[in-house]
């Protein structure tokens, strides 16, 4: 027995597609305005991408737990403009760069803060979002 894959809904594509167009411009745009220097720790795209994380750790609790979200909302925050916002693929190539050229402890450094600050932007922002649900709630 085989399984179909799911028909794709033309909506959700477009919905995917324009988030992401807004997302990567507005990482360009950070990009270029905060340009990385060689050797150095590339702060533009670790910002962005712990930003990107506290985003979607704010907006999974929001759509899923607060409100009841409408059909595009999900794909167009989540998969679209934050995907397209947040990098692993820059990320893996500063690495290899920072790697590449000798930067061993800048790289290394890069690596464990992309990691630890990614997840903990989660963790902050999951719990930071249901407290102000919570304090919200008893408040009315």
């Amino acid at each position: 027995m085989t399984s179909r894959p799911a028909t794709l809904d033309p909506a959700v594509l477009a919905a995917i597609s324009v988030g992401g167009g807004v997302g990567a411009c507005a990482r360009f745009g950070v990009g270029h305005w905060w340009p990385v220097r060689p050797g150095a720790i590339p702060w533009s795209t670790l910002t962005i991408n712990v930003t990107g994380c506290f985003a979607i750790g704010v907006l999974m609790v929001a759509v899923t737990e607060l409100w009841q979200a409408p059909k595009l909302v999900r794909p167009f925050l989540g998969v679209g403009v934050l995907g397209g916002f947040t990098t692993f693929s820059t990320y893996s190539l500063e690495l290899r760069t920072l790697f590449d050229t000798g930067a061993t402890a800048s790289a290394l450094t890069y690596l464990g803060l992309s990691v630890l600050a990614g997840l903990g932007a989660v963790v902050v922002a999951v719990s930071a979002t249901r407290w102000a649900a919570g304090a919200r709630r008893r408040r009315t």
